[in-house]
């Protein structure tokens, strides 16, 4: 019986961290998530927002940003099965745009609860 060897704990947070950057320099959406990002945590530190505020943030960012790179995957794995136009090709991918689509929506409502307040009693 052979036993699978496994690589180092430290090659598998190569790999994700190569697939980190792959996305950032291909795909335009994560680079306007990172940015929108970004403005976050400029506006977090003007108005000082709360532990509590930033931790929502911090879920929100990693939710948006990962749901992104899922949504990258899936086109990428669509693309590698099919050229065709094919229905259940279109489903995936539009469903997993769709996907990335409800958390940034979310996470700017969300947002905008949180900094409405914060810009009307700074200004």
């Amino acid at each position: 019986m052979k036993k699978n060897k496994r690589s180092p704990l430290y090659k598998s947070f190569g790999y994700a961290f190569q697939g980190i950057w792959a996305v950032i320099r291909r795909e335009r959406n994560i680079r306007i998530h990172l940015s929108v990002m970004t403005l976050v945590i400029i506006a977090g530190c003007i108005f000082h927002i709360s532990v509590t505020e930033w931790c929502i943030c911090m879920i929100l960012f990693a939710l948006v940003i990962s749901l992104e790179m899922v949504n990258t995957a899936i086109e990428a794995c669509v693309d590698l099965v099919t050229e065709e136009k094919k229905p259940g090709a279109k489903l995936a991918k539009d469903a997993a745009a769709g996907a990335v689509l409800v958390s940034a929506i979310f996470a700017a409502v969300i947002g905008l609860v949180i900094f409405i307040p914060k810009a009307a009693a700074f200004f």
